[in-house]
């Protein structure tokens, strides 16, 4: 385990980008779920939604010993299709999208195609604003993280009135 002690064979994470313009100022959060609940949050100056939503998956996969069962929620389908669908026509295209111009955010898609390669994964799409807890905690921590360009990392959180 790089950064968290999880003993755990299995676990559930939940991702969330933020972004305020687009592009404009973003943050990212994963709310890790194993005998407690930690959370990893990240922020850029200039970027866009879809590479906070990129960026936050990334991040928080390589925290975890690839010996572990990843459960991976997000609400983002351009992160769950993405990975799941479109990558293998993006790869035999020469990283081209349907309409012949280069996959946005090649780089960070890149990085997830080798840690989907390393990781076993099970990718799984919530709808965002409803009502899994740990989803609305993803976003939050996206959000504050995005709004105060502030990193933070709490291990042990006890979730209350989300």
């Amino acid at each position: 385990m790089n950064n968290f002690n999880i003993t755990n064979k299995e676990i559930d994470i939940f991702t969330d980008g933020s972004c305020s313009g687009n592009p404009g100022p973003g943050g990212w959060a994963g709310v890790i779920i194993h005998n407690l609940v930690s959370i990893l949050t990240g922020y850029e100056t200039k970027t866009t939604n879809n590479r906070m939503e990129l960026v936050a998956t990334i991040n928080v996969i390589k925290l975890i010993d690839p010996k572990i069962k990843i459960n991976l929620y997000t609400d983002s389908n351009y992160v769950k299709n993405g990975i799941t669908v479109w990558i293998n026509n993006w790869i035999k295209n020469n990283w081209q999208n349907s309409q012949k111009k280069e996959v946005a955010n090649k780089d960070l898609w890149l990085q997830l195609y080798e840690l989907n390669k390393t990781y076993e994964i099970n990718w799984k799409w919530v709808k965002a604003h409803e009502d899994n807890k740990y989803n609305n905690l993803a976003d939050k921590y996206a959000v504050l993280s995005m709004r105060y360009q502030k990193n933070y990392k709490i291990e042990n959180y006890i979730p209350t009135n989300i």
